[in-house]
């Protein structure tokens, strides 16, 4: 049997985006961190992430019928590492929002706006696929994440 501290180890070695996933609760906008994000398919435009079922954010996401997944770009560690912690990210934050009143963050180096799909069960983790209704992308440089740390390509 793979130890999950070996396998968690040998995971670090594969390099990752970051992403901050958004969605609206019953008390506002929420977000988490997540670098288990994945395109799935062209036509319709599917994409996916998986939240992990530990978290307490989880079942809000898995019941949300929408959600935004912001690719974070390299001047946004501090609130990728704040929305790791807290469901509302940084308190200085300012939530901007789109015409159907969804709340999503700026500057990012893309955007995809996703109605859910469908979801699936993933052992300690939920999948989530979402179907993209919106894009928006910008020039920023997109964070990433290798060996337990956050870099800049």
């Amino acid at each position: 049997m793979i130890n999950s501290s070996e396998f968690r180890s040998a995971l670090r070695k594969y390099v990752t985006g970051i992403t901050i996933v958004t969605c609206n609760s019953k008390n506002g906008p929420i977000g988490i961190t997540a670098n288990s994000f994945s395109s799935l398919s062209l036509s319709p435009p599917l994409v996916l992430w998986a939240p992990a079922k530990a978290s307490k954010r989880h079942d809000t996401f898995l019941e949300a019928e929408k959600f935004i997944v912001h690719i974070a770009s390299e001047h946004q560690v501090e609130l990728c590492k704040s929305f790791s912690k807290n469901a509302n990210g940084d308190s200085e934050l300012i939530w901007t929002y789109n015409d159907e009143g969804d709340a999503f963050i700026e500057n990012c180096s893309a955007r995809f706006e996703c109605l859910k799909y469908n979801h699936f069960d993933g052992g300690d983790h939920s999948i989530i696929v979402g179907e993209v209704k919106k894009i928006e992308t910008t020039n920023l440089k997109p964070l990433i994440y290798l060996d337990g740390n956050y870099r800049q390509l």
